[in-house]
């Protein structure tokens, strides 16, 4: 800041943003500024900017930087070496002076929301719901260094205050109660936790936002019993691999006969119109699978309000907040275990996920990028590494959607294992390779690889008592669920039941411990995410016809001799 504004008092030793007894920060008359005009901006520096992963190292590494911190926030600190404690209470604290910003272009990771803390200054301006300036994260993108701009919201004379809405643009009573909740505890205990389905114009308003043109109603494609069909791809696993003499590729989109496409198809309607016999790999609204909100919205055709035995409770943050609020309080006076993960709707590759106990953690992750929470699985089945001890594990399985009505399902046999690296305890939350199994982007992480043919015996050594065929006659009965629930509803509210459509997902699920109202111990399958066009690489070095087993299945409708069962 430029010393045009300051901190007038100290009313109590800790500055907790939106409190009543707090710094105050008003307008002076210093360097010649009588009063503020709404013509007036001005830049607040950053002390502290960061990934929310990198935020304990850094604590741990940067010199100075806890000092300031705690002194920025309150935290008591004593000694010249980073406490272990000091550095738990920071990361908490951070949460009611964190500010956040992300930036449009650039790889996934660079997209990923960054948050900051102001600098003194900034960082005691109080809130107040009628403030009288406002702020916004400005990057400057010359010299890759981001400010926060102030301006006042009307004429101010010298000796008011500085304040600004922390919950800024919310007009909801409820939802602006729940976003103040770090700065203003309120119980929200008597409000309903439920989260019934939404209605149908929350659909409607999606296929509107993703600009999807839905088909007109056309007959199924019939082509004789030898014609080779011509594939036109961008997905350069299929061009490599897919060797059936009744496929060949061609570069011409108009020549196709199958479009095979990496991103989203949109126009559907013009499709049906011009080029009805034309298959594809996609189904209209599918993002009713593959992005998580939606994911746990039709989940709920299958559980009701709570969602499904094989779905983690899920809150979409945007509009189920106050719910999630009053859950998470619910469990806390209950004694129940309160570990969350907040994920973004639509990113893969645990991209800006995060593993929290903190309430004011969740409600502030909201702000960054859409996402969704979900109880974190507290008490997951483990597997053992002679290596390295108990670890969690997932489970990929591809399946193969031939048609929406009726409802034809397939499953690959062969399913893909990825494992973490450090043994699973619920602490250090931040530790990606205790918490996290997607370790084959890094190259400077260890990727541990056990084939399913391996992993089956070896499980049934380690659990005597579950046998794989019957865990996996669960898991592929929650498949069957959740694609019965997805196909339930017309469009926009299910997938559309277009016959030249076909699809391959990729489902991701881990395993946890539950028990059965009688007592007995079981393993309750949990599915995590729907991934639309996976990556298939491990899928086609070990097993070379992966797409000639895929696309015989899903356009030959030839699935004998090939490792696929068939669900529905």
């Amino acid at each position: 800041m430029f010393g045009i504004m300051q901190v007038a008092r100290e009313a109590r030793k800790k500055p907790n943003p939106g409190g009543e007894l707090c710094y105050k920060v008003i307008v002076t008359n210093e360097n010649g500024l009588r009063a503020a005009d709404p013509n007036s901006i001005f830049l607040i520096d950053h002390a502290w900017t960061c990934r929310v992963e990198h935020a304990r190292q850094q604590l741990q590494q940067v010199p100075g930087l806890l000092h300031r911190m705690a002194n920025l926030m309150g935290v008591e600190f004593h000694g010249e070496l980073p406490s272990a404690e000091a550095v738990d209470l920071v990361l908490e604290e951070m949460w009611k002076f964190n500010q956040t910003y992300q930036l449009a272009h650039g790889t996934a990771e660079e997209k990923v929301p960054v948050w900051y803390i102001m600098d003194e200054f900034g960082s005691r301006i109080q809130h107040a719901d009628a403030p009288s300036f406002a702020t916004a994260p400005f990057f400057y993108m010359p010299q890759r260094v981001a400010y926060t701009l102030l301006w006042p919201l009307r004429d101010l004379d010298t000796g008011e205050e500085v304040t600004r809405d922390f919950a800024y643009g919310e007009a909801d009573p409820l939802i602006r109660r729940c976003r103040l909740l770090p700065w203003a505890p309120a119980d929200l205990l008597d409000l309903s936790s439920s989260t019934p389905e939404p209605p149908a114009e929350h659909y409607q308003a999606i296929l509107e936002e993703n600009k999807e043109k839905l088909p007109l109603a056309i007959s199924p494609a019939v082509y004789p019993r030898d014609h080779v069909f011509k594939v036109y791809t961008d997905v350069q696993q299929v061009l490599s691999h897919l060797t059936h003499p009744r496929f060949s590729f061609t570069q011409s989109e108009a020549d196709a006969d199958i479009l095979y496409n990496f991103s989203h198809f949109k126009d559907y309607r013009r499709l049906s119109q011009e080029r009805p016999t034309v298959l594809l790999n996609q189904f209209p609204c599918e993002n009713l699978l593959t992005v998580k909100d939606c994911l746990a919205s039709i989940a709920r055709r299958v559980g009701g309000p709570e969602g499904p035995a094989w779905l983690p409770r899920t809150f979409n943050l945007r509009t189920e907040l106050p719910q999630f609020v009053s859950y998470f309080q619910q469990r806390e006076r209950r004694g129940e275990d309160n570990h969350w993960i907040c994920k973004p709707w639509n990113l893969a590759r645990s991209l800006d996920t995060h593993i929290t106990k903190s309430l004011h953690s969740v409600i502030r992750h909201r702000e960054s990028s859409p996402k969704v929470v979900s109880k974190y699985i507290e008490s997951p089945v483990l597997f053992l590494r002679e290596d390295v001890g108990g670890v969690k594990f997932d489970i990929r399985y591809v399946v193969l959607l031939r048609s929406v009505r009726p409802l034809k399902l397939f499953v690959y046999d062969v399913f893909w294992l990825r494992f973490s690296n450090r043994p699973f305890a619920l602490n250090d939350l931040d530790d990606y390779e205790k918490h996290f199994t997607v370790m084959n982007y890094d190259p400077e992480v260890v990727l541990k690889q056990v084939h399913y043919n391996e992993f089956i015996p070896e499980f049934e050594k380690q659990y005597p008592e579950f046998p794989w065929k019957s865990v996996q006659a669960e898991i592929f009965q929650a498949f069957r669920e959740l694609f019965q629930a997805a196909c339930a509803k017309p469009p926009p509210l299910g997938l559309c039941d277009y016959p030249s459509s076909r699809a391959v997902y990729a489902v991701d699920l881990m395993l946890k411990w539950d028990s059965r109202p009688d007592g007995r111990q079981v393993m309750q399958p949990q599915v995590l995410e729907v991934n639309f066009n996976p990556d298939c690489e491990r899928a086609c070095r070990y097993h070379p016809t992966f797409f000639n087993d895929v696309f015989s299945t899903l356009y030959l409708d030839e699935s004998d001799g090939c490792p696929v069962t068939r669900l529905i």
